[in-house]
């Protein structure tokens, strides 16, 4: 059997690195308040489902006093054989016509344990009209059926399911505590494995346990297994990569871009794996910048694009492709030239550059400068700031806007007037309004602004009264859609 199978928790105790999740349980166990509906949702390997079955023991042995019943209960949930227990993949299993079956069984009592437990795993896949379905069943289910949703994409769960279920959050599990459970059954199974090697497993699998345990079981036949062994599993992290790639990227050099792609490709290296490594120092110069107050807007933009490929990476026949595009676009389409996703070393190397550049030339710049007419070639090949040269730009405005929120509020907006370097929108709804004069949102917009007429401009956000209702009462944004902005 599987290791993962074989050291599944079986129990609240035996749960690991979800000790606010485990703690609330117990106490709803304890006190008798236990909810019809629960929704576990966090990364996968965390622990849901393996909770999910710990909980449904709980409540289908609850009140039964016959210890060898209780027992016989336990043992066919562990082996999921037990009639009362349902548990539905609904990657397979999410349409309306599924989830009414579903229902239709609901109404029959259960037949040993004392209630009726349906585990949904992979929630998000239901669709919309077995949500709608389902719904209903959730508001008033019969009073001993219970559900326990399970989730990896919070945010494609409908806000009416998630009100009507007790939410708990998964987290990743810390790397300290997969070394001590992979250490355990390393020790439980006499592997002998180093340390090292351990924390690079916890390390590769970013907080998911089982698959942790799934690495060790592959390597479980050699007669030790080091770092170097793990290593060849799992491929390099692309760690080597990184300098040269944000190296490329400073330079708008494409072509060294796609020869860094074809080697980690060759190499091996998972390029999931190399994105978050690259995301991590975006993260790093973007905490760096905000902590020495300079602009963000193109770390914020990196980081859009890098999100974005790493979604895409999983459904892509051709993952070396969204690499290719992701890296292609932080090259050509920063609002400022280049992003600043340049690690450490790289922009020393700029700096010391700078500083080195010969005093005579930097005169001669200077005196350059100081005798360019008092109009730059940029401001006379400007085009006229109106209203009508704004409305004309107004749609490549609005498709050079990031991230996609910011720029589907300002879809919501509406070009009021232009007053010499002020760009007046106005608003009918406050939500949208505030999304867009937020500061980075603002000066994002600007500078797409600053781009296409060669000028610095400012964006004035106004909240428009609805002219229907006489400027009686202000039009709200509809919840729903404030919902879909946010995610």
């Amino acid at each position: 059997m599987a290791l993962y199978r074989t050291y599944r928790p079986l129990s609240f105790a035996d749960v690991v690195g979800q000790d606010a999740v485990v703690t609330t349980l117990e106490q709803a166990v304890t006190q008798n308040k236990l909810s019809h509906a629960y929704l576990f949702a966090g990364s996968r390997g965390t622990g849901k489902t393996s909770v999910a079955r710990i909980l449904a023991k709980h409540i289908m042995t609850h009140g039964i006093a016959d210890e060898t019943l209780k027992r016989q209960i336990i043992k066919g949930i562990e082996e999921g054989s037990l009639v009362d227990l349902l548990e539905i993949d609904a990657a397979s299993n999410r349409g309306i016509d599924d989830v009414r079956d579903l229902i239709g069984k609901i109404q029959f009592s259960p037949v040993v344990a004392a209630a009726k437990v349906y585990i949904i795993d992979e929630a998000h896949m239901i669709t919309k009209d077995a949500f709608n379905a389902l719904l209903k069943t959730l508001e008033e289910p019969p009073a001993y059926a219970h559900f326990i949703l399970a989730t990896t994409e919070l945010q494609k769960i409908p806000a009416t399911i998630q009100s009507r279920c007790q939410c708990f959050p998964f987290r990743p599990i810390e790397e300290e505590d997969i070394v001590r459970r992979l250490q355990y059954i390393a020790d439980q199974e006499h592997i002998i494995v180093d340390r090292e090697a351990l924390r690079l497993v916890a390390r590769h699998v970013e907080g998911g346990l089982r698959d942790a345990i799934s690495l060790l079981d592959q390597m479980r036949s050699l007669q030790k297994i080091t770092a170097e062994d793990v290593s060849q599993r799992i491929g390099a992290t692309g760690q080597a990569y990184i300098e040269a790639v944000a190296d490329a990227i400073r330079r708008s050099d494409p072509t060294a871009l796609l020869k860094a792609v074809r080697e980690l490709e060759e190499v091996g290296t998972p390029l999931d794996l190399f994105l978050r490594e690259l995301l991590s120092l975006v993260r790093a110069e973007l905490h760096r910048a905000i902590e020495q107050k300079k602009p963000i807007e193109d770390s914020i933009r990196a980081l859009d694009v890098l999100l974005e490929a790493i979604r895409n990476l999983r459904l892509s026949p051709v993952p070396g492709l969204v690499v290719e595009s992701a890296l292609l676009t932080l090259c050509t389409s920063t609002p400022n030239g280049r992003p600043e996703v340049l690690p450490a070393k790289a922009t020393e190397k700029i700096e010391k550059q700078a500083k080195e550049v010969p005093r005579e030339d930097s005169a001669a710049a200077k005196q350059e400068k100081k005798e360019e007419s008092p109009l730059s070639a940029a401001e006379i090949e400007a085009p006229e700031v109106t209203q009508e040269t704004i409305t004309a730009a107004w749609e490549q405005i609005l498709e050079e806007t990031v991230p996609a929120s910011v720029r589907m509020s300002l879809k919501n907006g509406e070009l009021q007037h232009v007053a010499g370097t002020t760009v007046t929108v106005g608003f009918t709804s406050s939500f949208h309004r505030d999304k867009v004069a937020a500061t980075e949102a603002s000066r994002t917009i600007e500078q797409v602004m600053h781009k296409i007429f060669k000028r610095s401009l400012k964006i004035e956000c106004v909240l428009e009264k609805d002219r229907e209702k006489d400027g009686a009462k202000e039009n709200v944004v509809n919840l729903a859609d404030a919902a879909a902005e946010v995610f």
